[in-house]
């Protein structure tokens, strides 16, 4: 299954799609909340929930006291948007 133009807002993509997305990114879906996405990067590690208008993103231990950072990203916006958003970290 191919991926819509990087330009497509994420609403336009299929569930399937963006779970597919989500693996190329390097990401691990949850095997009991099938909604919860987990990415590890060298630098930082972060924990995705795709929820019903937006995809919430917590970076975990990110923030000069090691608390969460947490940030939320509409499916309005394009996969490009996001991807760039999300997956260059805190």
């Amino acid at each position: 299954m191919s991926l819509p133009p990087s330009e497509t807002p994420l609403y336009n993509h299929p569930l399937p799609q963006i779970e597919q997305w989500l693996k190329q990114q390097g990401c691990e879906q949850d095997e009991k909340q099938l909604h919860c996405w987990r990415v590890q990067r060298p630098s930082w590690q972060a924990e995705l929930w795709l929820d019903i208008e937006q995809i919430i993103v917590r970076y975990v231990n990110a923030g000069d006291s090691g608390q969460d950072i947490q940030r939320a990203f509409k499916y309005s916006l394009s996969r490009r948007d996001v991807e760039q958003a999300v997956f260059s970290g805190p």
